[in-house]
């Protein structure tokens, strides 16, 4: 862990503002994440703040000097504003309490740094620096806590999380981001009061749940959720896995091989300039729930053996319905149910190899999803089987190399029948309707089959499969 030189190493921003409410009479704390995140070395994005002042005073301290204000936070005692390249947040001391059944935070402002740092979530985010001096404040030893890795409240859990039960899924979301563990009895307390987390609205769940597979080892954050029980209430899908026997790895169970591929996924991620730059939440939650099917499709055959036919298409309408409840928007959703419906389309080009049209329908039928399928389904190989895991790389190394020669052959990611929607009405005489689509439609099939032809070849095609069409005799 670094130790930061205070207060060299404080942001010259943060002591700048601090001269200002020291000035003005307030007291004025650099707090929370950033604190922690000076200790362990990590660049803080943004600055959390808080102050004696209110809100109106805040407002007063900082006009002329903050370039742009937000006050959308202003019932919960925070202000925003940006200072050239610096998005900050300053909150008046305050105490968040959820009255029972509530969804919504009941807002207390207070009147001692002390008493805000206990009511924040874990004692490595209870740390301040108070400003301008530099001077550490950490009544509740957040430091030792971050030498040791553990994740303490300041106050007990018991009351922490009944203040705000989202708490429990921020202490699964920090072992995700920081690689810290629970104390002994924060876990039980959150194993305990799981169902707590029910008054919380979707939106902040999926909020945290999104920030926890997109920290550094997601697989451990989802452990913590199942083992707890909260999983039950946000992705019970995941939790329903560790039932289950896949009949693929033997070795491990549906759940065990749902966490290596979530670790593999996020492992195979690349850089800001590759064609899947982690983290990406798309990928990583089309890992975790690719399986989420086969539990709704177990069957139980001759000779001991299990099947789960179809865990696909089914594992794709329960992700669908799962994102949905949880508020993702469209687009994530439409991404994740896709690629889990995908997942086990390359089983057939390992087992058999596949014709060019194949690999025409599967690179377009991935769209622009292809290179999150291919991390995908390299992520899924996890048997211990070095032969197997070998040949079924070697499989898929090849259907890449091939996708890519068509791909620069054809420009797959644009393909369009030979013939356009005017052209189709033109060859056969026949006005808009849903006739011209079953045409554009069959031009298309024919397209992914054989590849380009020639104009001339195309409407010869055209014409044989109008003949075919009752409504050709009709006319």
């Amino acid at each position: 862990m670094v130790q930061p030189n205070l207060p060299a190493d404080l942001p010259a921003v943060a002591v700048e503002l601090g001269h200002r409410f020291e000035s003005a009479g307030y007291e004025l704390s650099l707090v929370g994440g950033p604190v922690r995140d000076l200790f362990l070395g990590r660049p803080a994005l943004d600055l959390d703040f808080t102050t004696s002042a209110n809100p109106d005073q805040i407002l007063d301290v900082i006009k002329g000097w903050a370039e742009v204000t937000w006050e959308v936070g202003r019932d919960y005692g925070t202000i925003a504003l940006r200072r050239g390249d610096d998005q900050i947040e300053i909150t008046t001391y305050r105490a968040d309490v959820y009255e029972e059944g509530s969804r919504k935070p009941h807002v207390r402002f207070g009147q001692h740094l002390d008493d805000d740092l206990a009511r924040r979530d874990f004692t490595v985010n209870s740390m301040a620096v108070r400003l301008p001096s530099g001077e550490l404040v950490d009544p509740f030893g957040g430091l030792g806590d971050l030498e040791l890795g553990v994740l303490r409240t300041p106050s007990g859990p018991e009351i922490s999380f009944s203040d705000d039960p989202l708490r429990m899924m921020r202490g699964a979301r920090f072992v995700s981001q920081l690689g810290l563990e629970l104390a002994p009895a924060e876990w039980d307390a959150t194993a305990a009061m799981a169902g707590r987390l029910e008054i919380v609205s979707a939106e902040r769940v999926r909020d945290e749940l999104s920030k926890l597979l997109l920290g550094a080892h997601p697989e451990r954050g989802i452990d913590v959720m199942v083992r707890t029980g909260l999983a039950e209430l946000v992705i019970p899908e995941v939790s329903a896995l560790r039932l289950e026997a896949d009949e693929h790895h033997r070795h491990k169970d549906v759940y065990e091989h749902s966490l290596t591929v979530l670790r593999q996924a996020a492992d195979r991620e690349g850089g800001p300039d590759d064609a899947v730059p982690g983290p990406d939440l798309v990928l990583r939650m089309a890992a975790l729930m690719h399986d989420i099917g086969k539990p709704a499709t177990r069957r139980f055959e001759g000779g001991g053996a299990v099947t789960f036919r179809h865990h696909d298409v089914v594992g794709a309408k329960l992700v669908r319905k799962r994102l949905k409840s949880l508020r993702f928007p469209k687009d994530v959703i439409q991404a994740v149910s896709r690629l889990v419906e995908l997942h086990m389309r390359f089983y057939g080009y390992a087992d058999a190899g596949w014709s060019d049209s194949a690999v025409r329908r599967y690179v377009t039928d991935a769209g622009p999803l292809l290179s999150r399928l291919h991390l995908l389904t390299r992520s899924d190989v996890t048997t211990r089987n070095r032969r197997k895991a070998e040949r079924l790389e070697f499989a898929y190394d090849d259907l890449e190399i091939r996708a890519a020669e068509l791909a620069a052959q054809e420009q797959l990611d644009a393909i369009r029948p030979d013939l356009d929607g005017q052209e189709i009405m033109a060859e056969l005489g026949i006005k808009p309707g849903p006739l011209v689509g079953r045409a554009y439609k069959f031009l298309l099939e024919q397209r992914l089959d054989r590849g380009p032809v020639t104009r001339e070849q195309a409407v010869a095609e055209l014409h044989e499969w109008w003949a075919q069409q009752p409504e050709a005799t009709q006319g």
